[in-house]
C-alpha cells in the first residue's frame, strides 16, 4: 500500500510538497479506516482551481508511464511559473512489510531523465538517461535506454519480475488500480477487467449492485436486458439495455433518463466494488458529482469497512465529509493556491481533538483552503 508521494514542480505543486498515507497517533475509526499502520484513504477538499486534481496527477501519470503510453508527456506537468526545468516525483510504498522507494526525476524538454528504484534501502535500479545500472536482470548495465520512457516499465515487460517477489506484489497492487473522473465519466484502468458498466453487466449480472442496494435500502434495482415491462410501460431493443425500477412502483425507467447523481453511481460501483474487495488505489476524482451528502457517507464508511489492501483517494467539495465520525484528521487535507503554487494542510497538523466539529473549524478558516471571494450582492 502507499506510505506517501513528493513531488516538487509538478503542474501547480512549485515547492516540495508531501501527501502521507502514514496514520498518526489518533485512535478514532482505528479499526476501520486504518492497517498495518497506513491509512485506507485521503480527501483533499479546496477553493476551485486551487490544485485539488493536481494531488491526484501525480499517481495517475505513474500508472499511465507504467502501463499505459509508454511516451512521458514531460512538458504538460512541469510547473508552468517555474524557472526551474526538473520535475521530481517520489512513491513510496509498503509491501507486506518490505518497503519500496521509487524516484523520478525529469527535464521538462525531455533531455534529462533520472530513476532510483529502493527495495528495503538497497538500490536495485539506478538510471541517468541512456545509462542504468541494475540488480533485477542477468544484465547488469544498460547503455542505449530511451529518454522518453521509464526502464523500470521495460525491466518490467521484459522480465515480469522474475524471482523478485515484493515486486511482482507491488506491480499487481498498481495494476489493480484505477482512476476515474465522476464528472466527465472517464476511467483509466491498468489491468482490472469489467469495471465499464456494460461490460460489468455483461460478465456479472446485475447480483452485486442490487445486492448493494438493497442491503442499504436504495429503493431501487438494477435490470440489465432486451426488455424490461412493468404494469404500465414495457420497452424492447435489438441491444441489452440498462434500466432502473423503484420499490413499489416497478416501472422500467431507462439510465439514461435517471439523474446525474444515479447515472455516476451506476458507473462508480463496478470499479468501486473491484477496488474494495481486490485492492490497488482507487483515485477519484470530483467524487462529490451529483451525490447526496448521505450517499458520499455511506460510500465511505463501505469502502472503510470492507477493504483491506486498497486506498481511496478523492477529491470533494462536500464539507460535510469533513468529520471525524466519517475519516481521521489524518485523513484530510486542504488544498490552497498562493504566491508560490499550491499548498497543501494536514488536519492533524492542527490537532484537532476528536470531540470538535472540523467542519465548523474548516469553514472558520483553521485549516485553510478555503476561496477568498467577496459577495457584494
Amino acid at each position: 500500500m502507499l506510505k506517501y508521494y513528493e513531488v516538487e514542480n509538478f503542474r501547480s505543486f512549485k515547492n516540495k510538497t508531501t501527501f502521507s498515507l502514514e496514520k498518526t497517533n489518533y485512535k478514532v475509526l482505528e479499526e476501520t479506516n486504518t492497517v498495518r499502520g497506513l491509512l485506507k484513504g485521503v480527501l483533499f477538499v479546496g477553493a476551485n482551481a486551487s490544485g485539488k486534481s493536481g494531488a491526484l496527477l501525480p499517481l495517475k501519470l505513474l500508472l499511465d508511464m507504467l502501463f499505459g503510453k509508454a511516451e512521458i508527456p514531460f512538458a504538460i506537468y512541469h510547473c508552468l511559473f517555474s524557472k526551474n526545468p526538473a520535475v521530481s516525483m517520489r512513491f513510496v510504498f509498503d509491501i507486506k512489510g518490505s518497503e519500496i522507494d521509487y524516484l523520478i526525476k525529469y527535464h521538462n524538454d525531455g533531455s534529462a531523465i533520472h530513476e532510483l528504484l529502493k527495495v528495503d534501502g538497497e538500490t536495485v535500479l539506478e538510471r541517468e538517461n541512456s545509462y542504468a545500472k541494475v540488480t533485477l536482470t542477468e544484465q547488469k548495465e544498460y547503455t542505449d535506454i530511451q529518454l522518453n520512457t521509464l526502464f523500470l516499465r521495460e525491466i518490467y515487460f521484459n522480465t515480469r519480475f522474475r524471482g523478485h517477489q515484493v515486486l511482482q506484489e507491488w506491480f499487481a497492487f498498481l495494476t489493480a488500480s484505477i482512476y476515474l473522473d465522476l464528472y466527465t465519466r472517464r476511467a483509466s484502468v491498468y489491468q482490472a477487467s469489467g469495471i465499464e458498466l456494460r461490460k460489468y453487466l455483461e460478465e456479472k449480472g446485475t447480483d452485486e449492485i442490487n445486492q448493494f442496494f438493497e442491503e442499504y435500502n436504495f429503493g431501487q434495482r438494477v435490470e440489465y436486458g432486451m426488455t424490461s415491462s412493468g404494469t404500465v410501460s414495457a420497452f424492447f431493443g435489438e441491444d441489452k439495455l440498462i434500466f432502473m425500477k423503484r420499490n413499489g412502483i416497478n416501472e422500467p425507467i431507462l439510465l439514461e433518463w435517471e439523474s446525474t447523481g444515479t447515472q455516476n453511481l451506476l458507473n462508480l460501483l463496478p470499479a468501486f466494488f473491484q477496488c474494495t474487495h481486490k485492492g490497488g488505489l482507487l483515485i477519484l476524482d470530483e467524487f462529490s458529482s451529483g451525490f447526496h451528502n448521505d450517499l458520499e457517507r455511506l460510500l465511505i464508511r463501505y469502502f472503510m469497512k470492507y477493504s483491506t489492501n486498497a486506498q481511496m483517494l478523492f477529491v470533494t467539495h462536500s464539507t460535510n465529509l469533513l468529520s471525524s465520525s466519517i475519516l481521521r484528521p489524518d485523513q484530510l487535507y486542504t488544498v490552497e493556491f498562493g504566491e508560490d503554487g499550491s499548498r497543501i494542510k494536514r488536519f492533524s497538523d492542527e490537532r484537532p481533538r476528536e470531540a470538535q466539529n472540523m467542519e465548523k473549524m474548516y469553514l472558520g478558516g483553521v485549516f485553510g483552503g478555503l476561496p477568498r471571494y467577496e459577495d457584494r450582492a
